[in-house]
């Protein structure tokens, strides 16, 4: 019934839909400008910026974690970073979401990683108390900082 494979190519309307979907559920609709081109060029090329997996369910898709590579130079390892993780509405409870961080996690496992990061919104409460009933901590001295738009091209030497 379920079964967790790498994605393909011919999946980047599937993945670009899921996380369209992810963005209304974190209350963001209009926050995705990705574009299929933009997916197919930095997931499909010689050097990946990022990896997905797919979940399906009677070989429908079901929902995807899509993640990257980090490295801590603390650990002197690579870790896991997911950037998304996303099960449609209709699919939630039947552990595919577990299915997913597990699967991620042996990727971890076998990749010699120190471990997988990645954000939760503080008002998504069934998502921490599922994280957390897995063994997940939160870092709560850790805030995220963001550099972007006109800041990131003005301290890249770029106009004013």
């Amino acid at each position: 019934m379920l079964a967790i494979r790498n994605a393909a190519i011919n999946d980047i309307p599937v993945i670009l839909d899921f996380i369209r979907r992810l963005a209304e559920y974190e209350r963001e609709p209009d926050a995705v400008v990705a574009t299929e081109e933009d997916l197919k060029r930095d997931g499909f090329g010689r050097e990946p910026k990022y990896r997905c997996v797919i979940a399906e369910w009677n070989n429908a898709p079901a929902g995807f974690a899509f993640y990257f590579y980090v490295y801590s130079t603390w650990m002197g390892r690579p870790g896991l970073y997911l950037e998304d993780l996303f099960v449609l509405p209709e699919m939630r409870g039947q552990g595919i979401g577990r299915a997913l961080l597990k699967h991620l996690a042996q990727i971890a496992v076998q990749e010699n990683c120190y471990g997988m990061r990645w954000q939760v919104l503080n008002w998504n409460e069934p998502s921490i108390r599922f994280y957390e009933s897995l063994g997940a901590t939160m870092l709560k001295d850790w805030e995220t900082m963001r550099l972007m738009g006109p800041a990131l091209v003005k301290l890249a030497g770029g106009p004013d």
